[in-house]
């Protein structure tokens, strides 16, 4: 058992939905967060860049908050640096994040699959490795890749007429290009913060799956393995447990303290207990 924090940290506030997933699995943890939205987006940087950026957000956590995990909020940063990470620092729990689509797969009734995800997620050998893989396990089903350029910014700088314009065309785009869709996996950390919008454009019964119970799932069996877990408190659920969330960044953290509270008071984990700091890396 350990008391110090779990760190999670994205380019900006889509690891929030990861963070949703994570303070309802792990009722008894503390959590660090980082947005690292001075450097946003991730997905027009050079990987070594994005690399970089990782292993700076990284050290800084472990060095400065004595995190006893790491949750990787970002798929682009999956990508480009998990690999790297759990090499350079073997005894640290690190989990990352892809596409769910084995959930997909497993619920879909028509076989069929629409993967809404950034340019450079679809486009990277790990995406590719992991749809050959669903393929070879699901020979009958089809995966439809839908590349959702600016919707991830769009969700970042909370312009809510451009988010409702890209949800209607990229929902539209999916269910076009496979008429007998049923599943869409949101394959963006973003997207789940958008998750009313791209209902509002959906045919009626079209699922929505992303990763964030996956991730909330292992990281509590890698925390469990290690003799890591926090504690369940006591009363819970009835009596919901507060413990610590730090939200730190390279922008402006206060703005990034109202859009947590915005995305995740309905969990009533965010409120007095929540505290911004400054640039941590």
């Amino acid at each position: 058992m350990s008391a110090r924090p779990i760190g999670v940290f994205d380019s900006g506030i889509g690891g929030l939905s990861i963070l949703h997933a994570l303070q309802q699995a792990l009722p008894g943890e503390a959590f660090v967060y980082f947005s690292d939205a001075g450097h946003a987006p991730y997905g027009e940087r050079p990987d070594a860049f994005i690399a970089q950026r990782c292993r700076h957000i990284t050290e800084a956590l472990i060095r400065q908050q004595g995190i006893k995990a790491l949750v990787v909020a970002c798929n682009t940063a999956t990508t480009v640096a998990i690999h790297w990470l759990r090499q350079r620092h073997p005894d640290l729990p690190i989990i990352g994040v892809e596409p769910a689509l084995k959930p997909a797969l497993e619920r879909s009734a028509s076989a069929q699959v629409a993967v809404l995800a950034t340019d450079r997620t679809l486009s990277s050998a790990k995406y590719q490795a992991l749809a050959a893989r669903m393929a070879q396990a699901y020979p009958h089903a089809r995966i439809v890749a839908v590349p959702c350029s600016g919707l991830a910014g769009a969700i970042e700088s909370g312009d809510v007429a451009l988010v409702d314009t890209l949800c209607a065309r990229y929902t539209a785009q999916a269910c076009q290009t496979a008429p007998g869709v049923d599943t869409l996996v949101l394959g963006c950390t973003h997207y789940p913060l958008a998750l009313e919008a791209l209902r509002r454009h959906a045919p009626t019964g079209l699922a929505f799956i992303d990763s964030a119970p996956a991730v909330a799932r292992q990281t509590r069996m890698r925390l469990d393995a290690v003799g890591l877990l926090a504690p369940q408190p006591k009363g819970w659920p009835q009596q919901p447990a507060r413990p610590g969330l730090q939200l730190l960044g390279s922008g402006d953290v206060h703005a990034l303290q109202a859009q947590a509270k915005r995305h995740l008071a309905h969990l009533g984990r965010i409120g007095e207990g929540a505290q911004a700091k400054g640039q941590a890396a």
